[in-house]
């Protein structure tokens, strides 16, 4: 089985978010980038279908050559090799049609991203290749069971849960649930180093095709300062719950 896992390069969490050029381009001056953290659960759970039942793992990255880092961490995470599609993602149908077209030439069974990025936040990606593609597609998913040509999926729903059956080649979008976080992998030492002699493949992309452009962006609004009222004054509080809070 051939499992090709996609990999995001996004903003630590931490990172103060700034914008450039009239915010009209993010400011990645002093960002420290990891690894989407969907897609570390579906790295995760890529990781156990190989080590039990002999899946081979590629992960794929669309992006500059800074993105190497992020994929190379993948690799010491465990991942067999890396392919990176030497271009700036432009939306998300760009970002799916480079992905969907390493797919489908490298024969992979399973195609695993997060359900989102947690910087742009689309959750189009996943979808977007699967219909490129015109395979099943599952979004959501908190369980995953393969067995031969056959995948076993749950994916969490409004309330509950819900378990669909698929045949691969299949694409899922996986979250937090998919694999315990105590499961979740961090690289030694061993693998920092055998990462480094892992094939990163370099390709270009294929034509230009997108359908939005970032236009601008607004950071939210600063928060208003803390009111404090005393505990014997209700009558404020709820002066200001109604009239200012707009609350009650």
């Amino acid at each position: 089985m051939k499992v090709l896992v996609c990999i995001g390069h996004v903003p630590d969490t931490t990172s103060k978010i700034n914008f450039t050029n009239s915010d009209t381009e993010f400011d990645s001056n002093g960002i420290q980038y990891v690894i989407n953290p969907h897609d570390e659960f579906t790295l995760a759970r890529a990781m156990t279908l190989k080590e039990k039942q002999g899946a081979q793992l590629t992960v794929i990255n669309v992006g500059p050559a800074s993105t190497e880092p992020t994929l190379r961490k993948s690799l010491a995470i465990g991942a067999d090799d890396a392919i990176r599609v030497n271009a700036e993602p432009k939306d998300s149908l760009f970002v799916a049609t480079q992905i969907a077209k390493v797919a489908e030439e490298g024969g992979y069974d399973l195609i695993m991203a997060g359900k989102e990025s947690i910087d742009y936040n689309g959750g189009m990606v996943p979808g977007l290749m699967a219909a490129i593609m015109n395979k099943p597609f599952v979004n959501a998913v908190i369980g995953l069971d393969v067995d031969g040509n056959k995948a076993t999926v749950v994916r969490e729903i409004d309330g509950g849960k819900e378990t669909v059956s698929a045949e691969l080649p299949m694409v899922i979008a996986g979250q937090k649930g998919l694999v315990k976080e105590e499961d979740l992998r961090i690289p030694n030492m061993r693998g920092i180093m055998m990462a480094r002699k892992k094939p990163l493949k370099v390709v270009e992309p294929d034509g230009d095709i997108k359908m939005t452009e970032f236009v601008k962006f607004d950071k939210p609004a600063a928060k208003a300062a803390c009111k404090i009222v005393s505990s014997d004054n209700v009558g404020e509080l709820v002066d200001l719950l109604h009239n200012e809070a707009k609350a009650i």
